[in-house]
């Protein structure tokens, strides 16, 4: 699990084929490795990848074919710069929202605006991940946790303020760039709760119920 809260980022020095599918190695200068051990987990632009060699400046890792279809290392290339965010721990804060690291698929950047010292970007995604995306509510756009700050049909508004560009990648996104969405597991779990109780089965939980737990209005 993570918090979208970045730690550093890093840079893809090698992608490489690897028998049908690929393995990366990414360089940071910044991550500190010294707890990593041989198969945790560090979220990759929201990606969760399994460490399988460590180095003393970064790690190595295998991206299998399902996550090179579901995300956008589709298209990433050896010096594209990623945010990084090392496995939490049960003492940690949770500064952000809970991260799975299991993208849901791709989100677009349609327009970036100023707006007095932040940044304001308007994003798209398809219908049937904008139903998990609410007013106020909590999305992960490449690792990094943010708020929902407005919605529209299929696109969705962020705001971005100073500490957050400089920190993380969002200052290098540009109209049309694609970024790894990981919707609120909430939301999620949510729905499959709600067609649960529309189905006859021996679970206790309903749809007044839900109602009555304020799950639902």
């Amino acid at each position: 699990m993570f918090t979208g809260i970045i730690e550093a980022t890093g840079k893809i020095v090698e992608l490489t084929q690897k028998q049908g599918d690929l393995a990366i190695r990414i360089q940071s200068a910044n991550l500190d490795m010294k707890d990593v051990k041989l198969g945790d987990s560090i979220a990759t632009n929201g990606v969760c990848l399994t460490v399988v060699a460590k180095h003393s400046d970064g790690f190595s890792a295998d991206l299998s074919n399902e996550t090179i279809s579901l995300t956008g290392f589709a298209h990433y290339k050896k010096g594209q710069t990623v945010n990084l965010e090392k496995a939490m721990q049960p003492i940690s804060r949770l500064g952000g929202h809970l991260v799975s690291g299991h993208v849901d698929g791709i989100a677009t950047v349609e327009s970036i605006s100023p707006n007095a010292r932040a940044t304001e970007y308007w994003l798209s995604t398809d219908s049937d991940l904008m139903k998990y995306i609410p007013y106020k509510g909590s999305v992960c756009i490449d690792g990094i946790s943010l708020t929902v700050n407005e919605v529209e049909q299929n696109r969705f508004k962020l705001t971005i303020v100073p500490h957050t560009a400089e920190q993380t990648t969002i200052a290098e996104f540009q109209v049309g760039t694609q970024v790894n969405l990981e919707v609120d597991q909430i939301a999620r779990y949510l729905e499959r709760l709600i067609k649960g109780a529309e189905q006859p089965s021996r679970s206790d939980i309903s749809m007044s119920l839900l109602a009555q737990a304020g799950f639902i209005k």
